[in-house]
């Protein structure tokens, strides 16, 4: 197919060429009903000669009859431009005027007519005239009308305005839309070739924007976001099958290592249940590896968003905190929940829930610091004079303009302010939390979470120790205490 083909393939041309044929349609009509104006204008005029020219020549004829009407009209037939003028006798033989012939029967009618005539000095019939007919006593009958020469001159020049009007009309649009075509199938082309690269493999390519802002480069800037979500996923699922690799491969080979060395040798019953609560647990700590990947899946589809409604996430906040008192008891911390103002929220109730628990449940793993004895006091010299309360893990929710905060502060041994972008990525574990039984998706499933509401997940320093702030946007508010239980 030719560059020029293509052109006049294009929509932009199409669309141009229906524009053209609008335009020359309605200024056809424009232009007629201007000559129709004109048209009625001349004739109104016309006729309104037409009426004082009679009116003159009914004065003289009241005042000297006949032959004055013919001396009259002699001398006005002499005149330059004169009108048209016709006397007959009752024979319908001409007595005087400048008309040499009229079409048969026109004399018979009376008013206003338009008709053809001609003049003495010409052979053919050509003129057209607008007249009006009168008989007078004796059976004469006198015609007094004007020439419509500027009327057909009018008509001439209007139809030819028209026409080359509408040929100027006709290049200029033609023209204009290949050029406009052509630049619109240059960028169109240039996004089609970004598009053959990307599908070609190439996730980094993006698609030209010409930075002038217009529904192009709309449209190119949100596929190329579209086209950052799908690399990020891509790397993402990379990221994913490498981690399960690699994280998977410890926990499995430990099983079949307890398998193993239970079937090495003779072992009384005792030792085989120890092996199999140890495989079990293994297999546990899988199933929960396999249920977070799972639940950041829907979390990043969108398929719980099905089971969303309203409710008031302080109180499932309380509901999680009074749940995981008894584990935060056995670490040594001392838990405060601060959830009594009601907060409505739009959202999945279990998602939320679990997002709470997985928040709380880094706390308690990695809120016990190492500067702390047994008994509470702590070993850094300049935490000695600190409450024992600074080493609480708090949760607390509340409103900051137009989002609900959920927020999760323990005074542990925190996140580098490096590694707290990197930590949300699934599978990711710090060094320092190695020591520490988990999978690195509890972060990993809290920032799907807070996407899927339309919320974010912050990760802040709480000097010492982690403040998680859990963000999601607010439906209904109403500060509200719960009544005391």
């Amino acid at each position: 197919m030719t560059a020029l083909v293509k052109l006049f393939r294009t929509t932009v041309f199409k669309l141009s060429i229906v524009f053209l044929i609008l335009f020359a349609i309605s200024s056809s009509i424009v232009m007629a009903w201007m000559t129709w104006s004109i048209r009625r204008l001349i004739d109104e005029q016309t006729t309104i000669a037409i009426a004082a020219e009679i009116n003159g020549l009914a004065e003289q004829y009241a005042q000297g009859g006949i032959r004055r009407l013919v001396n009259v009209i002699d001398s006005r037939t002499r005149r330059p431009g004169a009108s048209l003028y016709l006397l007959t006798n009752f024979q319908g033989l001409q007595i005087t005027g400048n008309v040499a012939e009229l079409p048969a029967g026109t004399l018979e009618k009376e008013g206003l007519i338009e008709t053809a005539y001609q003049r003495p000095d010409s052979q053919t019939m050509d003129r057209q005239s607008l007249a009006r007919v009168f008989q007078l006593p004796g059976g004469f009958r006198l015609l007094v009308g004007r020439d419509l020469e500027e009327r057909e001159t009018l008509d001439t020049i209007m139809g030819r305005a028209l026409t080359i009007s509408l040929l100027w009309l006709i290049a200029i649009g033609t023209l204009g839309g290949l050029f406009v075509a052509r630049r619109v199938l240059r960028r169109v082309d240039a996004m089609n070739a970004s598009a053959l690269t990307i599908m070609q493999g190439n996730l980094n390519e993006r698609l030209p924007v010409a930075g002038s802002n217009d529904e192009l480069d709309r449209l190119a800037e949100n596929l190329n976001q579209m086209l950052e979500r799908i690399a990020a996923l891509m790397s993402g699922m990379k990221q994913v099958s490498d981690n399960i690799a690699h994280d998977l491969r410890t926990p499995l080979t430990r099983l079949r290592g307890k398998a193993e060395e239970a079937l090495r040798g003779e072992k009384t019953p005792e030792a085989y249940r120890a092996t199999l609560e140890q495989v079990i647990e293994e297999s546990d700590q899988l199933i929960r590896i396999f249920n977070s990947l799972l639940l950041i899946a829907r979390a990043e589809a969108g398929a719980a968003r099905e089971g969303m409604g309203d409710f008031d996430i302080s109180q499932v906040t309380q509901d999680v905190g009074e749940l995981y008192e008894p584990s935060v008891d056995e670490a040594g911390l001392r838990l405060i929940v601060d959830a009594s103002q009601k907060i409505i929220v739009h959202g999945n109730r279990e998602l939320l829930g679990q997002t709470i628990a997985n928040l709380l449940d880094n706390a308690i793993k990695y809120g016990v610091t190492t500067n702390r004895s047994v008994d509470g006091a702590s070993k850094d010299p300049h935490l000695q004079n600190q409450n024992a309360q600074d080493y609480d893990i708090k949760i607390e929710t509340r409103i900051n303009g137009s989002n609900a905060e959920i927020i999760v502060s323990d005074h542990g041994i925190g996140i580098p302010a490096g590694d707290r972008q990197r930590v949300i990525e699934r599978f990711v574990r710090l060094e320092t939390s190695r020591t520490q039984n988990g999978s690195g998706l509890g972060l990993s499933l809290a920032s799907a979470v807070a996407r899927l509401h339309g919320g974010e997940l912050k990760l802040e320093d709480n000097n010492p120790g982690l403040r998680v702030l859990f963000l999601l946007p607010v439906k209904v508010s109403e500060p509200k205490a719960w009544p005391d239980t």
